[in-house]
């Protein structure tokens, strides 16, 4: 069967891809579609009946390291300065808590041997960025929150997986008071190794990279080839001690300012999508479901004290007397999904007892055990994920630290016109902040009632000091087509492509927009006409921004023929609350219920003000006037019911 390995490969790379797009469609958490298709595919074709067993498990830890590297990656020092203090403690105390009484759990529910219990509950104290990442673009937490989340999954990973082959080893040596000096021994050593080993091959590469001996086409090719390296010779000098080395050198690189590796850090995440769909997909096809069912109700059982009692009561001991609030803990308390390390590590040391059993160096006894050990262990993986997938947002809605649809707009630049649009948008109860390096244009967004930070758009401190809880996509409106540009660039992985947009160059320019490709640039807004020279000009004589509903009785139609053509549609406003962006790429459909947000040339306002159609957003209401969108206007059942 070796001669169909490439087949084999190919398949499994397809079915990784397809599962995360159709789990992205669905809104469902990656690994739950991944997981399904793996247990499927085990029905078809086993991993070993194409690939060695030692090849498969090489490569498995190798990928495991990579993505270990990439969630290193992703954490920033500024992110933990509130909670630093926290996350230090959930990685001491809550992995002790979680190792400690998931151990006993095993145990008392399960029947396990000590030896092996303390094995997997160690193993049970990781997460890692293979769930954690995914779960958080999701849900969508407040900034504190979530990076507090996002620091305890990736760095108690490492030290979850060195716990659990120390235990392992003592475990091989003939029990933990023979080997308990040994084990904490071991326990530093892997520590100081990784920690140094880390460091050590993160100034090289920054001393590389910042005097430009390795060109651009070799950068990923290099980190990567570093990351390998570093991670198995961190192994050869302390086993297991790699995942802390290539942990440590992904933070240090995020963190260091010498020079830049965000190109490095986009090449890292599209690995990872790959390796985390194969990996999930081979490691579930060499377990069968009968085997997950043949744990019986103590499985399910031993899952619901990880989930209701251990994980609460670990967090409730770590963040005890820090500066977390009570909702923040309770969403910590039930989020704490296992992922690919706890997949990874527990089937290779399932294999390594049955060789060694086989071998005669442990003994039979044992077999039961570890017979177990992988099937507990994607019990506790598919549970956590499945209830954490389907509740961890609900939770945050309900505790009001999270928007997972955020609808709120981040505006680059505040010149009138946009503190117009953002005022009109502010009315009607969507989040703005308006981010402008012009002081006056700031005081004067502030004057009006918006939130306004005076900063450059494109400035570090914008990028990770600002708070963007509601808010999921850009507006880049400043004067410079090239800033604007930049800062889609800036947000690409804070917002996604779809959510950047910017205004169209201006047309006398034609140079410009042969200098900036239309690769770079966000989506164009509104219109290919309406540039910031044009809304500049507009405004100047006397254009509004209005709001009009559309119903039954007042068409798209007889809105384009009230406006006679001379309306700019900017925004549309669906029942739901769902606010779409008018972008050149797309067309509106449009409906009853509906309520547009249009720029409003001042010919025509002239016409319809004298008709009484309309009224100002911004206009002091005068007493005893209603201009509520709803209020039937008598004698005028065709016109619309609108405002500005």
């Amino acid at each position: 069967m070796k001669e169909l390995m490439p087949i084999y490969l190919v398949s499994v790379l397809s079915l990784g891809v397809i599962s995360q797009w159709l789990a992205w469609r669905m809104r469902l958490p990656a690994i739950m579609l991944l997981l399904l298709v793996g247990f499927i595919s085990g029905f078809v074709a086993q991993p070993e009946e194409y690939i060695p067993q030692e090849l498969l498990f090489a490569v498995v830890s190798l990928s495991v390291a990579v993505i270990l590297f990439e969630g290193g990656l992703s954490l920033r020092f500024h992110e933990i300065k509130e909670t630093g203090h926290a996350v230090f403690r959930l990685v001491t105390i809550g992995v002790l808590v979680t190792w400690l009484l998931a151990s006993a759990a095993m145990c008392t529910l399960l029947d396990f041997g000590w030896g092996m219990a303390l094995v997997l509950g160690a193993i049970f104290t990781v997460s890692g960025p293979t769930v954690i990442i995914p779960l958080l673009r999701d849900i969508q937490p407040k900034r504190r929150i979530g990076n507090l989340v996002k620091w305890e999954g990736i760095v108690n990973d490492p030290i979850g997986a060195v716990l659990a082959v120390l235990a392992y080893e003592a475990v091989v040596a003939g029990g933990f008071r023979e080997a308990a000096f040994e084990t904490m021994f071991s326990l530093v050593k892997a520590l100081f190794v990784g920690i140094i080993g880390g460091l050590i091959v993160a100034l090289v590469l920054v001393f590389l990279l910042k005097r430009y001996w390795i060109p651009d086409y070799l950068q990923n090719t290099v980190l990567l080839t570093a990351v390998l390296i570093s991670f198995a010779l961190s192994n050869w000098v302390q086993h297991e001690s790699g995942l802390i080395t290539v942990t440590v050198l992904g933070v240090y690189l995020a963190n260091q300012r010498q020079v830049s590796v965000s190109h490095i850090i986009e090449f890292k995440e599209n690995l990872r999508v790959i390796l985390i769909g194969c990996l999930f997909i081979v490691l579930a096809s060499r377990l069968q479901i009968e085997q997950i069912i043949g744990l019986g109700w103590q499985g399910l059982a031993f899952v619901g004290l990880l989930l209701l009692f251990i994980r609460p009561l670990a967090v409730f001991l770590s963040t005890w007397g820090t500066s977390l609030t009570w909702r923040e803990r309770t969403f910590l308390g039930w989020l704490h999904p296992r992922g690919i390390v706890a997949a990874a590590v527990s089937s290779v040391f399932a294999l390594d007892i049955v060789q060694k059993i086989g071998g005669g160096s442990l003994p039979e006894s044992m077999k039961f055990d570890a017979d177990r050990m992988v099937p507990v262990a994607f019990s506790v993986i598919v549970g956590t994920v499945g209830i954490y997938g389907l509740t961890a947002s609900l939770l945050a809605r309900w505790l009001k630290i999270a928007d997972p649809d955020p609808q709120g707009l981040l505006f680059a630049g505040a010149d009138p016109f946009v503190r117009a649009i953002a005022k009109a948008l502010h009315v009607e109860g969507y989040h703005v902040l308006l981010v402008d390096s012009n002081h006056r244009n700031i005081a004067a967004a502030r004057m009006q009632g918006l939130p306004a930070v005076n900063a450059s758009i494109l400035s570090e401190f914008t990028d990770e000091h600002l708070d963007f809880g509601g808010i999921g996509r850009l507006l880049s409106m400043t004067a410079n087509d090239e800033v604007n540009t930049l800062a889609a660039l800036q947000f690409t992985e804070r917002f996604g492509r779809a959510d950047l947009y910017q205004l169209a160059p201006a047309s006398t320019e034609s140079y410009r927009q042969e200098t900036v490709s239309a690769d770079y640039r966000g989506r164009i807004l509104f219109s290919p006409d309406l540039t910031h020279e044009i809304l500049t000009r507009k405004f100047a004589a006397g254009a509004k921004v209005k709001k009009t509903t559309l119903s039954s009785s007042f068409t798209y139609e007889d809105y384009l023929s009230h406006y006679k053509g001379k309306a700019s549609i900017l925004f549309v406003m669906e029942e739901s609350n769902r606010l779409i962006v008018h972008a050149t790429d797309m067309t509106l459909k449009f409906k009853s219920g509906q309520k547009l947000i249009s720029l409003v040339d001042p010919d025509v306002l002239q016409e319809t003000e004298k008709a009484g159609a309309d009224d100002s957003i911004n206009r002091p209401k005068k007493k005893g006037n209603d201009d509520s969108i709803n209020k039937p206007k008598k004698k005028k059942a065709s016109s619309p019911s609108e405002s500005s």
